[in-house]
């Protein structure tokens, strides 16, 4: 593959290899602002699922997000968990808290629905294996809501690696910081522990995280990490955090994050015989801004964005309709919280996690869902 091939029908879908009909009903958990602003519009703008109920805290407060997007069903937590409705639904999109996840997301797996949850797919490894354990014994689809996987820019970043366009990948630089309480009150669950998890790192930094080893198509043996905290409303969580990843080979990757600077997002992908810059990958909206240097040649692509919340959704519909299993499954996510784990006891130990590349995060009924 050379350049100019990548960047033919740059946003061709190639995960969509036949043509299906019907749609996938979807239960949204949790209807917060992503969930409102992002998550459902894509959903209605997609082709392959449809909101059918939306679950909530605040049944009379939501009334009106359904009525805007013609979503019929309204209900409580409780009425959810104890089944009503479940006629309606043929899986959930889980985007509540990090900490509520396994909770909603085994209620939706034993009653036969497929899962899409929003990333990290619990606060631990140990917790996201519950989740997984749960949809293989079930035989339904379980996918990560890692969007970018979905991206286009990030897709032709990945087959442009792959190809060896850049030659052998060297360093990765990844970075994504976000004024946090320039958005929320200093009460956000974000900054709750129990409920996120963590901080930075578990927020922004799984995103540079998770999409160098999508474009590297493999996984760090060992982390180095440190992580930062000035005073209130920081104090229990990571304000700023810096994560460094050996992966198998010579590349190593410098992913950073912060929930107290200027909105800011890059990636970076340095090789032998060149080097790849996406332009604001973990914003929310990438702009499809691309340059790629290989050699003494230079190539650069610029196109309007692409809604990746609606080819998210879109692809975990195709999956469950033709019977695919999503490539951002439980596994990957599992993996990324294997990660988390390791850069929180660098940081507090002050020296490099080794982890084991060849241990299997999916048990084996994961791997046969």
């Amino acid at each position: 593959m050379n350049v100019e091939e990548c960047f033919e029908d740059f946003r061709r879908r190639d995960w969509e290899r036949e043509s299906v009909d019907g749609t996938v009903r979807l239960a949204v958990v949790g209807i917060g602002g992503f969930a409102e602003n992002r998550a459902i519009p894509g959903v209605r703008a997609g082709t392959y699922c449809e909101p059918t109920v939306l679950v909530t805290g605040s049944p009379r407060r939501t009334r009106p997000v359904a009525d805007e997007f013609g979503v019929d069903h309204v209900l409580a937590y409780d009425d959810y968990l104890a089944g009503e409705l479940e006629g309606e639904y043929d899986a959930v999109y889980v985007s509540t808290p990090n900490a509520f996840h396994a909770k909603y997301a085994r209620s939706a797996a034993e009653r036969g629905k497929h899962v899409i949850c929003e990333k990290p797919l619990e606060t631990s490894a140990e917790r996201a294996r519950e989740i997984a354990d749960a949809c293989a014994r079930a035989g339904v689809t379980l996918m990560t809501a890692y969007r970018l996987q979905l991206e286009p820019t990030v897709r032709r970043c990945r087959e442009l690696v792959a190809a060896g366009v850049i030659g052998d990948v060297v360093q990765v630089h990844g970075g994504f910081s976000h004024p946090l309480l320039e958005f929320a009150d200093a009460d956000t669950w974000r900054l709750d522990p129990d409920l996120a998890g963590g901080g930075a790192l578990v927020d922004l930094g799984i995103y540079p995280i998770n999409t160098t080893r999508y474009l590297l198509d493999a996984d760090p043996v060992s982390a180095y990490a440190s992580t930062h905290s000035i005073d209130d409303p920081f104090d229990r969580v990571d304000e700023h955090v810096s994560v460094q990843l050996e992966f198998p080979g010579d590349a190593t990757a410098a992913c950073t994050a912060s929930f107290d600077a200027h909105a800011s997002s890059q990636l970076q992908v340095v090789g032998t015989n060149g080097m790849i810059s996406v332009s604001s990958p973990f914003g929310g909206v990438v702009p499809q801004d691309i340059v790629v240097e290989s050699g003494e040649m230079r190539t650069e692509y610029t196109g309007p964005p692409v809604d990746e919340v609606r080819e998210e959704f879109d692809y975990f519909g195709y999956c469950v309709l033709t019977g695919t299993r999503p490539e951002p499954d439980g596994a990957d996510a599992i993996v990324d919280l294997r990660i988390i784990d390791a850069a929180y006891e660098s940081a507090e130990t002050e020296c490099r996690v080794v982890l084991d590349p060849s241990r299997s995060d999916a048990s084996n009924a994961d791997r046969g869902s």
